[in-house]
């Protein structure tokens, strides 16, 4: 129990900025077991954004309640998806060899086409979130819910490249983000369970809801299509981009679920 617990810290510590017990090190074997608990840590993330949403509803301002939780999330995790999803936009956008795209991916600076990505993508995760809410107004956990399920899924469909791909070999010596190397099917396992529990939280289309996993792990395979093409493999900043996209994704697909049923 001792060592999962300073596993989960480990999760906790490299993905997000909430501060960990000092015994807590920058371990790559810990590292690499940690993936088994990116899910939960989009639990932490959910419930953090979730207390903003709360509080500005109980304001009569929902929609500013959802705006800032939107902010509550970036800040909790120091923007690290967003920054991955930013420098893959720059990449792939900029580059048109591996090495090319690699180096501009390592680049710290945002250029043209990582800041127009950031705002379509949180544009468009606001607006769902938004039509979400409104077409529950009267059920402020749904929209809950719906976070809780989107951050939790878009961290395990990211965690499982690490299992199907290879990380690109040109990076893996680059001082960048730290990120898993490697996952064992028992982690998978548990990084399953975490990442669609909270697919069953929902009353109303609860025997649907699973099949929302559908589309989202469809956009994870396109994605590995194109860095396999592209890197032969995926880098941290992938894993950032594919967190970012396939939770916009699950947004959309519980959308279209819930108004056609």
């Amino acid at each position: 129990m001792k060592e999962q617990i300073r596993i989960f810290f480990t999760a906790l510590m490299f993905y997000s900025r909430i501060p960990c017990p000092k015994w807590v090190d920058h371990s790559e074997e810990y590292l690499n077991k940690a993936t088994r608990y990116f899910p939960l840590v989009g639990w932490v993330v959910a419930a953090f954004a979730s207390l903003f949403y709360l509080g500005f509803y109980e304001l009569e301002l929902p929609m500013v309640g959802l705006f800032i939780s939107m902010i509550a999330s970036i800040w909790i995790t120091g923007a690290f998806h967003e920054d991955g999803f930013a420098d893959v936009c720059d990449g792939f956008g900029g580059g048109w060899t591996k090495e090319k795209i690699l180096k501009i991916m390592k680049d710290s600076q945002v250029g043209a086409y990582g800041a127009i990505g950031l705002i379509l993508i949180l544009g468009l995760k606001f607006l769902l979130l938004n039509h979400i809410m409104t077409l529950t107004v009267f059920n402020e956990w749904l929209i809950i819910k719906v976070m809780f399920a989107g951050h939790a899924i878009s961290r395990f469909t990211a965690a499982t490249f690490i299992f199907t791909h290879e990380y690109s070999r040109e990076d893996a010596t680059s001082k960048v983000k730290p990120v898993s190397k490697s996952i064992r099917a028992n982690e998978l396992i548990i990084a399953c369970i975490f990442g669609l529990l909270p697919l069953f939280l929902f009353d109303r289309i609860a025997l649907f809801v699973p099949l929302l996993f559908i589309p989202v792990y469809l956009s994870k395979w396109l994605l590995g299509r194109y860095f396999q093409k592209w890197i032969d493999g995926y880098t941290g900043d992938c894993l950032g981009a594919t967190q970012q996209v396939t939770e916009v994704i699950f947004y959309l697909s519980f959308l279209i679920l819930w108004t056609s049923t």
